[in-house]
This record gives C-alpha cells, structure tokens and sequence, in this order.
C-alpha cells in the first residue's frame, strides 16, 4: 500500500509537505499545480511551487515530489513538462481534477473531463516529450457535470500512456460534499492495468479501511484529511501493520504549528503574517477541540507580537 499528500492550491506548499512528511507515513506528495498558458514558463516559477527542484525533487526527509501541471493545450503542456525535467524533475503529474471556476472557466482542471480526448491529446504530448524513465501520472474526478463519463477518462488517461492515475472520487458538480463514491474506483481498477490511487473524504482510519474495501485496492491519497489529522499516514499504516502507536495530541500539534508560524512569517507582509497558520488550524478543528478554541483567540489578531503571546500562552496551558 501507497498514501500519497494531495495537490491542495493555497495550502500544501513545501514547508507543509516537508512538515507532514516528516511526521511520517507518506510515500510520496505532489505539488500545487503551475498553470501552463501557451508559453515556456522560467525557471523561479517552476521553483516557486517546487522548491524541492534543488533537493532532487525530494523533501527534506527524502519523500519523492511529483510536480504538478495545469493546462489545456498539448504543446505548451509537453514544452513545460520537458523544462521541469531538464530542471531536475523526476516525475510529471497532471491536473484534470480541479474544480475552481477560475481554472475551469480557462479550460483548465475538471472541465476537461466533459472531453475525453482532450485528456488524452495533453496526456500524450506529454508522454511523448519526456523522457521514458520519468513517470507521467494524472488526477482526475469522476466527471465535470455528472459521473457518466469516469470510464471514458480513466481508459483515455491509460491510452495517452500514463504510468499511473489517481481518482477523486466525486464528479466536479459534487464538489467536496460528502459521500465520496469509491464504488467508481473499483470499475476503473478492474479495467486499466495502470496503478490507480483512490482519493476523497478519508478522514480517519476507519475511512480508509472502507475505501479500501470499496475501491477494491490499498493505494489512497490524502488531503483534508491529513491537515485535519497531521499523522493520519503514520495511524493507517500502523493499523495495517498491527503495530502500536500513540497518535500525535495536542500539545505536540500546537509546537508544530508555531514551527511552521515562525518559518513562514518572514514570507508574508506584517498584517498577513498568521493566515497560512489560522487556515491550518480550520482543518485541525476537526480532530482537535483545542484547535478550535485557539484558532477565536487568534483569528483577529495580525502582527507577529500578538500571534507569538497566543501562541505561548497556547503552549503554557498544554503543559
């Protein structure tokens, strides 16, 4: 079994994924998408999204990084694709799952899902202009209106010569709403040869265990679920082994988030300075109730010295 960190714009960029993959557990992440318009994107914004270019596309505790593109015309795709690698890519993902007006009113993410051979003709461009040893892979939904096409993209992301595809298991109208409809993963598993990584709506173990049983395979790829519940890598795996381990509490949360607080800060102008870290904890409320009250007493607050007194006094009433 594989659990893979989700591409979530806005949220999992490299402090995070060198965060959680440190906790453990994880066997690989991908990056926020770079969108590809029509023209060969520079070197500093591929590294924007992809610091992990300068470390062999690794995190710092060796966890591998695909990289990850957004667009909708083959050639730019394909010229993009080839760049990343001549910059030290090992591996190629693409986005045909997200569901943002912004990027589907462009024709990027899931709109493409309502053409098949769209999907196919970019996959394959790609494909065609990388190296053989790079792997190709591609996240998809189960459709963009409805879910009457996930077979049709899952066999042309296949054709197109992908080495591998991960599922959101809900079609773009479904949104994130709850349930995810793993059932579809195991129609395509039992019909691509290709490996085939199950997404959407784990949150716990017991989630996944399910999703395993429904999607008739062990591979999964984490994202909500693994902000809500930082080491829910580390309790799968766990389970699976029969192993014992104690999950990660309170007190051991709030120290990683003022790490990531004291990192990022220097990055953000003075009255930006805590949101990464009040998003952060939105996710976290849902598996811890301390989040939730430390996130009303800091979600007003806006300069460093008043974030670091929460902070503190959050970490004082731990011990």
């Amino acid at each position: 079994m594989r659990i893979m960190l989700a591409p979530m714009e806005g949220v999992v960029e490299h402090h995070v994924r060198d965060i959680l993959s440190r906790i453990g557990g994880l066997d690989g992440c991908v990056t926020e998408f770079i969108r590809v318009t029509d023209q060969k994107l520079p070197y500093k914004v591929f590294y924007k999204y992809a610091q992990e270019l300068e470390s062999d596309c690794k995190t710092p505790n060796g966890t591998p990084v695909r990289v990850q593109l957004l667009g909708s015309r083959p050639e730019p795709m394909a010229i993009n694709a080839l760049e990343l690698v001549r910059y030290g890519a090992k591996a190629i993902d693409l986005n045909f799952g997200c569901p943002a007006k912004t990027v589907n009113s462009h024709e990027g993410g899931a709109c493409l899902l309502r053409t098949p051979d769209r999907v196919y003709s970019i996959i394959k461009a790609v494909r065609d202009a990388v190296p053989r040893d790079i792997p190709v892979t591609a996240k998809i939904r189960l459709g963009y209106e409805d879910r009457s096409s996930y077979l049709d993209n899952a066999r042309a992301v296949e054709a197109a010569g992908a080495d591998e595809l991960t599922v959101h298991a809900r079609s773009k109208a479904d949104g994130y709403k709850p349930p995810a409809y793993w059932s579809y993963i195991a129609d395509i598993r039992a019909e691509l040869k290709i490996p085939v990584i199950a997404n959407g709506e784990i949150w716990s173990v017991e989630d996944y265990l399910r999703c395993r049983e429904q999607s008739n395979g062990a591979d999964v790829m984490l994202g909500r679920g693994l902000l809500a519940c930082p080491d829910l890598a580390r309790q799968i795996k766990a389970h699976i082994k029969g192993e014992d381990y104690t999950p990660l509490i309170w007190s051991q949360i709030c120290n990683m988030l003022y790490d990531y607080y004291k990192l990022t800060t220097p990055l953000y102008c003075e009255r930006n300075c805590g949101n990464r870290v009040k998003q952060w904890l939105m996710y976290l409320s849902r598996e811890y109730p301390q989040a939730a009250i430390f996130f009303e007493a800091i979600k007003r607050k806006t300069t460093p010295q008043e974030i670091d007194g929460c902070f503190i006094d959050a970490l004082q009433a731990c011990n």
